[in-house]
């Protein structure tokens, strides 16, 4: 009997051995390839100022929530038609919805007052019926979500100013088994305190008597895996805040500091009236004010991705324009490209310029520390794809706002909403390694304008991006499905055919080699 020599028996395993590393490879360097499955314009709910902002998915009875001042309107996921519209004017005004296990929670800001009480109420996602009595939180729920298991529900109480009112804000978290609350507010006696961005208490504010000098207002919320601890941004202040779910109390509050415009990669467009649209080393500071917050796992550590859009207050004591006619003190000389420039008011003077948000996405560690920022990736790629708004050069350009996070074959995708480009536009990075971001893509919502809400989730082997399109000027808004599929990079499909073009030189070379023997 003829024998196999020993290196042909294991030429088979060898190839079976570098295919499989190859194919590896193409997993971990894929991009994504994002299809619009529908549009919904939410114009034909037919309810007056509903709009579309903030969009949930409930996988029970495959419908997406998406919450709109009026209402909550019920969208079918596989067709994008209206199922539903659940009127909550009763109540008050709707800020947000979240879904876990059939149950929808909506944030609602009290009507009559700003600064009252607002409350949050319980849906069935099957029968799309009440469930159970409202529940008082505090001032202007704007956002909140479930922790991973589902026990609990955190909202963010915003409570803006309004008027000689600053309520305090903080977070409400609700039972979701006995339905009872416990709110806990923010306290200048947490250590970091004196970090966060401080607002004055003389002048205009004077006449307030219940102003806060600091006036934390919590914007968004992220849980962390476990469910230990919530990481709540307070915009405004430019801050972070730690919240303890076992102790119910907060740990911490966390200065996030300033971003220098002008080191290379940070350049912005900082005038919307020179007729320029150009990226430009400009000698100002930038407030990072995150909004959205997602936190995710890496490597056995928690990190938070925050969209950086930076709000200012909105009674606002807290912002001018440089010189350009409306600033009572002068901090810009006449002429100059930054005198469009929205600029703090409680911190800039003249020479040393503050003004407000990012322009970018950032990835921090849980102590708030920076390890990742995108720099001025997010307007250079709006305008070199002629989606970049001119007029929001003097503001905060593309205004990074909405984030969420998906896994998808072992990568960890982020998506970040940019409120302010000329069409709907959602940023794409692959984030697995906080510390090698990569980015991949925009994708486009043709027709879509200002995205507020994102919402990312998986049926059976798809993927999916849901976008609520708040748009602008009354216009009520759309939401729009992305069927979301996996796509190898170009260099990656090369190296695989190289590979094994490779491997079958070698195989053609060891069985003429043993032919001659």
């Amino acid at each position: 009997m003829r024998r196999t020599p020993p290196s042909l028996r294991l030429l088979p395993l060898t190839l079976a051995g570098l295919g499989a590393a190859l194919l590896m490879t193409a997993a971990q360097a894929q991009g994504l390839r994002a299809q619009r499955v529908w549009q919904y314009d939410h114009a034909a709910t037919g309810v007056a100022g509903q709009k579309a902002e903030i969009v949930a998915y409930d996988a029970l009875t495959d419908t997406l929530w998406v919450a709109g001042v009026k209402g909550v309107d019920v969208l079918s996921r596989s067709t994008g038609s209206l199922l539903q519209h659940i009127d909550v004017s009763g109540f008050g005004t709707i800020n947000s919805v979240a879904i876990h296990g059939g149950k929808a929670a909506f944030a609602i800001e009290n009507s009559s007052s700003r600064t009252s009480p607002g409350s949050v109420v319980f849906y069935d996602t099957a029968t799309r019926t009440q469930s159970g009595a409202a529940l008082t939180v505090g001032a202007l729920p704007d956002m909140l979500t479930f922790t991973p298991d589902g026990s609990r529900v955190l909202v963010a109480n915003e409570a803006t100013p309004t008027g000689a009112v600053d309520p305090v804000g903080g977070v409400s978290i609700i039972d979701v088994a006995s339905r009872t609350v416990n709110t806990v507010n923010l306290d200048p006696a947490l250590p970091g305190w004196s970090s966060l961005r401080q607002f004055p208490t003389s002048g205009s504010t004077a006449t307030r008597p219940n102003f806060s000098p600091m006036g934390p207002e919590p914007e968004y919320i992220a849980v962390d895996k476990t469910g230990t601890r919530a990481y709540v941004t307070l915009q405004e202040a430019n801050g972070l805040a730690v919240l303890n779910l076992q102790t119910q109390s907060f740990e911490k509050v966390v200065g996030l500091g300033l971003k220098d415009f002008s080191l290379p990669g940070n350049a912005i467009d900082p005038n919307d009236q020179d007729g320029r649209i150009e990226l430009r080393s400009a000698n100002v500071k930038g407030l990072y004010q995150p909004d959205g917050i997602a936190a995710y796992e890496a490597g056995g550590k928690t990190f938070l991705v925050m969209a950086n859009e930076g709000d200012s207050r909105e009674d606002g004591t807290d912002e001018r324009r440089g010189s350009a006619g409306n600033a009572s003190v002068e901090l810009v000389p006449e002429g100059s490209e930054l005198s469009r420039l929205t600029l703090s008011n409680v911190e800039s003077v003249r020479g040393d310029l503050l003004t407000f948000g990012g322009r970018s996405f950032s990835i921090r560690d849980t102590n708030g520390q920076l390890v990742y920022d995108s720099g001025n990736l997010l307007d250079a790629e709006a305008i070199a794809r002629g989606l970049y708004d001119d007029g929001r050069s003097d503001n905060k350009g593309v205004e990074p706002e909405g984030v969420t996070l998906l896994d998808i074959e072992g990568r960890t995708f982020a998506f970040i909403g940019l409120e302010r480009t000329t069409t709907s536009a959602v940023a794409v990075f692959d984030i697995t390694d906080p510390t090698q971001v990569s980015f991949l893509d925009f994708i486009v919502g043709q027709g879509d304008l200002a995205p507020e809400g994102l919402s990312g989730f998986k049926i059976g082997p798809n993927y999916y991006l849901a976008v609520a399109n708040e748009a602008v000027d009354g216009v009520a808004g759309t939401t729009s499905l992305f069927q979301l599929s996996p796509v190898p990079e170009p260099s990656t499909y090369a190296l695989m055919a190289g590979g094994l073009l490779a491997l079958g030189a070698f195989a053609r070379r060891r069985t003429l080699d043993t032919a001659r023997t």
